[in-house]
């Protein structure tokens, strides 16, 4: 098991913390609107990323384990990613003043794709490797009732989940990256172009 931390901010003075209700909400409602934006795909990919992983890794003890992880995990997932984006939002809410939230919570794509990023961090955190398993086992255990999904069947779920989130999160970070990069190199050009109407 991994002993990664992701890493902790010092804790924002109590009275800079998210107060009010409704913008609690609204923070809410959009960090898990993001996330799940950035890491969701349609069962048919998730169960054929699933199968790739597993093959590829060989993280399945057998056959049969990695068929059954890939019929019963991909359709858990959308669940698991909202419980685990409303917890990262509580830590937030608990760490963050309300500035920063403000910020990270803005609609741009660049706060997109750092918010994709602290989700990817925040599961790879110790307490998550542990939350997850327990919430896979769970979450298995409501929809498959007691045939559900072992103790190891979940930890090998989790390092996959892990993982794919980490690689789409990366791309929308490189997807961001782009657009900044192309939005920077326009300015000079329409800085030229004012200047040599000034010229005329």
């Amino acid at each position: 098991m991994s002993t990664a931390k992701a890493p902790v901010p010092a804790p924002a003075a109590p009275e800079s913390l998210v107060r009010d209700a409704e913008l609690k909400k609204a923070m809410r409602t959009h960090m898990a609107g993001v996330i799940l934006a950035r890491v969701s795909q349609d069962e048919q990919r998730r169960a054929e990323a699933l199968r790739d992983y597993l093959a590829l890794t060989q993280a399945a003890p057998d056959l049969a384990a990695a068929e059954t992880l890939s019929a019963m995990v991909p359709p858990l997932m959308p669940s698991l990613y909202r419980r685990w984006a409303g917890m990262l939002a509580d830590r937030l809410f608990e760490t963050a003043s309300e500035e920063q939230l403000r910020v990270l919570c803005d609609a741009s794509e660049e706060n997109g794709a750092a918010l994709a990023l602290i989700f990817v961090m925040f599961l790879e955190s110790e307490r998550m490797e542990r939350q997850m398993s327990e919430d896979l086992c769970a979450f298995g255990r409501s929809a498959h009732g007691e045939e559900g999904v072992s103790a190891q069947m979940a930890d090998i779920a989790a390092g996959y989940i892990r993982a794919r989130v980490a690689v789409l999160a990366g791309k929308d970070k490189e997807s961001a990256g782009a657009k900044v990069a192309q939005k920077a190199a326009r300015q000079p050009a329409k800085k030229a172009t004012a200047k040599a109407k000034k010229s005329h």
